[in-house]
C-alpha cells in the first residue's frame, strides 16, 4: 500500500513538473520566466466580464457627478498610462500593449486599495486617497498596480491556482468543467477580494517588480519618485504596525520594501525623472 502510494505521488509530481516545464513563458517587461497555463486571449476575455460585473455592483464615483476624487484619479492614471505607452515605444515593443483598452474608475469605499486588471482596467478606492495625500504618491500606487498587470503577475498566480485546484488544467477546460470555482479563482487572482473571498497573494518577488517598474512609470509621468518612500511610511502608520513578520507573509515588510526602493531610486531618478513645470 505504501509503495503504491509513493508511486502515485511520484507520478503526480512528474506530471506537475512536465506541466510546469512546457507552460512557462518569458515576460517582456521583467524578462523573467513565468508559469503560464492561461492564454492572453482567455485572460482578456474573462477580465472584461469580471470587471464589468465588479463595476455594476460597486459604487462608482465620476467627474460627471462632480467628484474631485475621480478627477485626481483620472488625471494621475492618464499620466501613468501615457508613461507606459512611451516606455514600450522607446523599447520598440508597442505591440505588447495590443488588446489594452484602458479604463479608469474610482470606487467609493473605506478600503485602502487599488488594482489594475489585464487590459488596463484600473480601479482606485477612495479609502486610499487619505494615505496617498498627493498626486505623486497616488502615481506610485497606480504605477505599482499597472505594473502587476503588465508583468502578468495575476495570470501567473492564476496558473498556480489552476495547478493547485484543478491539477494544471487549461483555463478553458476548467471553465467548462467548474465555471463557478474558476470564476472565483480569477476574482481572487486579480484582486477582487471583497467580492470573491481572500485574494491570492502576490509573491515578494512580484511586489518588488511592481515597486521597481512602478517607480519608473511614476518618474516618466513627471512625478518625483522619492514620494514612494513617504507613501510607504504613511502606509506603515496606517496599518498600525500590525503587519506580521516578513517570513510569515508573501509581501515584503515595509522596511524591506523601502530599502529596495531606495536601492533603485538614484538610477530611476537619473534615467527617467524629468520634472514637469
Amino acid at each position: 500500500m505504501k509503495k503504491g502510494f509513493k508511486r502515485y505521488v511520484a507520478f503526480q509530481l512528474m506530471i506537475a513538473t512536465m506541466c510546469f516545464l512546457v507552460s512557462c513563458s518569458t515576460n517582456t517587461l521583467t524578462h523573467r520566466s513565468q508559469l503560464s497555463l492561461v492564454s492572453d486571449d482567455e485572460v482578456m476575455s474573462t477580465s472584461a466580464t469580471q470587471y464589468k460585473q465588479f463595476i455594476s455592483t460597486n459604487k462608482v464615483v465620476s467627474t460627471k457627478g462632480g467628484s474631485k476624487d475621480a478627477a485626481i484619479v483620472n488625471k494621475v492614471s492618464n499620466k501613468i498610462i501615457a508613461a507606459v505607452k512611451q516606455y514600450y515605444a522607446d523599447l520598440g515593443r508597442t505591440s505588447e500593449l495590443d488588446g489594452y483598452a484602458w479604463e479608469i474608475n474610482t470606487v467609493q469605499s473605506t478600503e485602502a486599495n487599488a488594482w489594475c486588471m489585464p487590459g488596463g482596467k484600473i480601479v482606485v478606492y477612495t479609502g486610499i486617497l487619505p494615505i496617498t495625500q498627493n498626486e505623486a504618491s497616488l502615481a506610485v500606487v497606480i504605477g505599482h498596480e499597472v505594473t502587476h498587470a503588465l508583468a502578468k503577475h495575476g495570470k501567473e498566480r492564476m496558473s498556480q491556482g489552476l495547478i493547485q485546484q484543478f491539477g494544471g488544467q487549461a483555463l478553458s477546460i476548467a471553465l467548462a468543467n467548474k465555471p463557478q470555482q474558476t470564476q472565483q479563482l480569477f476574482g481572487a487572482a486579480y484582486g477582487l477580494g471583497t467580492q470573491y473571498g481572500i485574494m491570492l497573494p502576490f509573491s515578494r518577488n512580484d511586489e518588488y517588480e511592481a515597486d521597481k517598474f512602478g517607480l519608473v512609470f511614476t518618474a516618466m509621468a513627471g512625478y518625483d519618485p522619492h514620494e514612494a518612500i513617504s507613501f510607504w511610511h504613511r502606509m506603515e502608520q496606517f496599518s498600525g504596525n500590525q503587519k506580521p513578520p516578513e517570513f510569515l507573509s508573501t509581501h515584503p515588510s515595509n522596511e524591506n520594501r523601502i530599502a529596495q526602493l531606495q536601492s533603485v531610486m538614484d538610477e530611476t531618478v537619473a534615467k527617467y525623472y524629468h520634472p514637469q513645470h
